[in-house]
């Protein structure tokens, strides 16, 4: 089965990573991609690695990086604006944008010609805002299944009607999409263990963290992590501190943006890290750091979901809370109770990696694929 994973990686990452590398720039395609995999950002190869394991032949395609594309461009002979060329800090992967990123010159085009050179019998896309109905409907014409992934606010029903299935790990979002007309099942995103090889030791030297982004999507949340800057010793680590006013709690303990492995570092060094979902997951956990704060080991103290013990045994391999105050309560207790902390976190490490990696993940997914691939051919 040949699989094209297509993903966009946040514009701030991306023009740190080019910042910190320029002659990055001038290398060819593969070298490129290699080196953005090999900084761990989002799902990296998360999935062809260990597609490639079970037998697939996989690409990673990250659409919205313009020295990248421009690479494969010059390489393959495909037109590519000069112009595009200039705007690497213009590229976001929210919500919404993806009629602005199709309007750029050439980069929809370029992604569409890096599938159809592949031929792939599945083209799974990570980012369902990257591609307008008529580069879908044009993509259909040769690839047998186009598969999407979602677990963020919706962009406009246009985008996602021409999906043949769209997975979810919003466990409230299958029914809707099924609503719709919409193929969907529930799957679960996870932890690489190559992360732990990646990272080495390290020192447990920060009591308490949150390490994430804030954003108008997290708003319910600010009020919860100010409550936390007020009444316990949180380090954050993250984007978005600049949207908060200067009055904030928050901003007098930020330590700045972290993205790859320096993400997955603040994490493996705090004791306890504090999780809370964006406000579309509702009732649902389901959210990355899940599994990534459990998996470099550090204790996970959780907003409380409907489907948390479905994941994990609360109270045994993490803790959740229900409120800000309960939340206060609960990472002053383990401050002080380091032995309980650490038996919870290293229960929690162990669930995830027993039941949550992403080399698990992808022996569920092929099967899927498979079965859509039969039911399309």
């Amino acid at each position: 089965m040949k699989i094209a994973i297509f993903d966009t990686y946040y514009a701030r990452f991306l023009s740190q990573f080019y910042a910190r590398r320029p002659q990055l720039r001038k290398s060819a395609s593969p070298e490129q991609t290699k080196a953005l995999l090999a900084a761990a950002f989002g799902t990296s190869d998360f999935y062809s690695r260990h597609l490639t394991e079970l037998g697939c032949d996989v690409i990673d395609i990250i659409g919205n990086c313009v020295p990248l594309q421009s690479a494969w461009a010059q390489e393959n002979n495909e037109p590519f604006s000069a112009w595009a060329m200039k705007l690497p800090h213009r590229f976001f992967r929210l919500p919404y944008v993806g009629a602005r990123l199709a309007a750029l010159p050439g980069l929809l085009e370029v992604a569409m010609a890096r599938v159809r050179a592949f031929k792939p019998d599945v083209l799974y896309c990570q980012d369902l805002s990257f591609f307008p109905p008529h580069a879908l409907a044009e993509l259909k014409k040769s690839v047998p299944l186009i598969v999407g992934q979602i677990a963020c606010p919706l962009p406009p029903d246009g985008f996602l009607r021409p999906y043949d299935l769209i997975l979810t790990s919003f466990p409230h979002f299958v029914p809707r999409f099924h609503e719709m007309g919409i193929k969907s099942e529930y799957f679960r995103i996870g932890f690489d263990t190559r992360v732990l090889d990646i990272l080495g030791n390290v020192p447990r030297d920060v009591p308490v963290s949150f390490v994430g982004g804030i954003s108008r999507h997290h708003g319910k949340a600010v009020p919860l992590l100010e409550h936390l800057a007020d009444t316990t010793p949180i380090q954050f680590f993250g984007y978005g501190a600049k949207t908060l006013p200067r009055s904030s709690p928050i901003r007098k303990r930020h330590n700045g943006e972290v993205w790859g492995p320096d993400m997955y570092r603040a994490l493996a060094r705090s004791r306890i890290t504090i999780n809370r979902h964006i406000n579309v997951a509702e009732n649902n956990a389901n959210n990355m750091r899940l599994y990534e704060a459990t998996g470099v080991g550090s204790l996970l103290i959780t907003d409380r979901k409907d489907n948390l013990g479905e994941i994990f045994d609360v109270g045994k391999e993490v803790v959740a809370y229900s409120s800000p105050e309960e939340a206060t309560e609960l990472v002053r207790y383990y401050i002080d109770h380091p032995d309980e902390a650490d038996a919870i976190a290293k229960a929690g490490q162990a669930r995830t990696l027993k039941d949550h990696t992403y080399k698990s993940r992808m022996e569920e997914l092929v099967p899927i694929l498979e079965r859509y691939l039969e039911k399309h051919g």
